[in-house]
């Protein structure tokens, strides 16, 4: 069987390819048995860092719909849309976040759907589509009131999702993820980028601004264990999922303080000097909006498991990316 992972060249699609590359088989249908795989189509602006013989890189761009139905075939069984503008760029440049957010996945549905073989498909949303006045706590029932662009679009695309399943033109699922801490690599253009920054950088010896308020809390999850779930939902069954195909990912509540706190205890002071306070008001205007705690039972009871705590992120960003870490380290 072949995979298809557009957006596979950014890191959660890098890291997610070489974990399907090392298992070598994945279950894609409700038998329980695994398929082998392959080849893995990533789709992406450029090509990643990863090579197999197995995995080919093809460069273009979701929104053109004659490439995107150029990488599905009769022989792909999963497909994993990662393609997405991020939440500061999709609310800066509209046009752009919606002819990628947007059209990209609707492209990518209709090239599935004209294949005519229903593959399973795992559609990466994200917790930005709860915004506004939301309860204390957010449940898998707390209606989407998206109040950015990003999140818009995102929830547009789960109920895309949502209906190409109905229809039987695929089994699709989609994932609400965390806030992902520590991406690796450079600052991109995520609104909520500080939550990471304000780790990475300073490991590397690098100034970092802060632009809101320590206090500020963020629903999160680690590189490791977003992969780990994305892996679970392409496998988990169809029985388990039920007619509402998206749900909100685990995750925990940290403080931009207590991350503050946990960078101490792993490199010191001179780490957290490195952290400079630069309040942004547009930044913290949008990141006001969005929820900060979950109940994840849904989630939990079908299997899916989060990060202990954020000692445990800082330490596995540390193990995975030790060229990065130019400060002396405390693991």
């Amino acid at each position: 069987m072949n995979v298809l992972v557009t957006g596979g060249a950014g890191f959660i699609g890098q890291q997610l390819i070489q974990a399907l590359l090392a298992r070598g088989s994945v279950v894609v249908d409700d038998s329980g048995r695994a398929s082998k795989i392959s080849k893995i189509v990533s789709f992406d602006i450029g090509p990643g860092a990863l090579a197999d013989p197995r995995l080919e890189y093809r460069s273009g761009n979701v929104a053109d719909a004659a490439q995107v139905r150029s990488l599905v075939d009769a022989d792909t069984r999963l497909v994993v849309n990662l393609a997405a503008v991020v939440s500061g760029t999709a609310e800066a440049d509209f046009d752009l976040g919606m002819r990628v957010n947007l059209d990209g996945s609707r492209n990518l549905l209709e090239a599935v759907r004209a294949q005519g073989h229903a593959p399973r498909l795992l559609f990466s949303s994200s917790i930005a589509v709860f915004g506004g006045n939301l309860p204390e706590v957010v449940t898998d029932a707390t209606t989407p009131t998206p109040q950015g662009s990003y999140g818009i679009q995102k929830y547009i695309g789960e109920q895309l999702v949502q209906d190409y399943t109905r229809k039987g033109f695929i089994d699709g699922r989609s994932v609400r993820i965390p806030t992902v801490v520590v991406r690796p690599g450079k600052p991109n253009g995520a609104a909520s980028g500080f939550a990471s920054n304000i780790i990475r950088e300073p490991l590397s010896g690098i100034a970092v601004p802060l632009p809101v308020d320590p206090k500020t809390e963020m629903w999160i999850a680690s590189p490791r264990a977003v992969v780990r779930m994305l892996l679970h939902a392409i496998e988990t069954p169809t029985s388990m999922w039920g007619w509402h195909r998206a749900i909100n990912l685990p995750g925990f509540v940290a403080s931009m303080e207590q991350e503050i706190a946990t960078l101490r205890q792993f490199a010191g002071d001179e780490a957290v000097r490195l952290i400079q306070p630069a309040p942004d008001e547009k930044i913290m205007k949008l990141v006001k909006t969005w929820a900060a705690h979950f109940d994840t039972s849904r989630a939990n009871a079908m299997g899916f498991v989060a990060d202990r705590n954020f000692e445990e992120v800082v330490r596995g960003y540390i193990e995975d990316n030790r060229a990065a870490v130019k400060l002396p380290v405390r693991v």
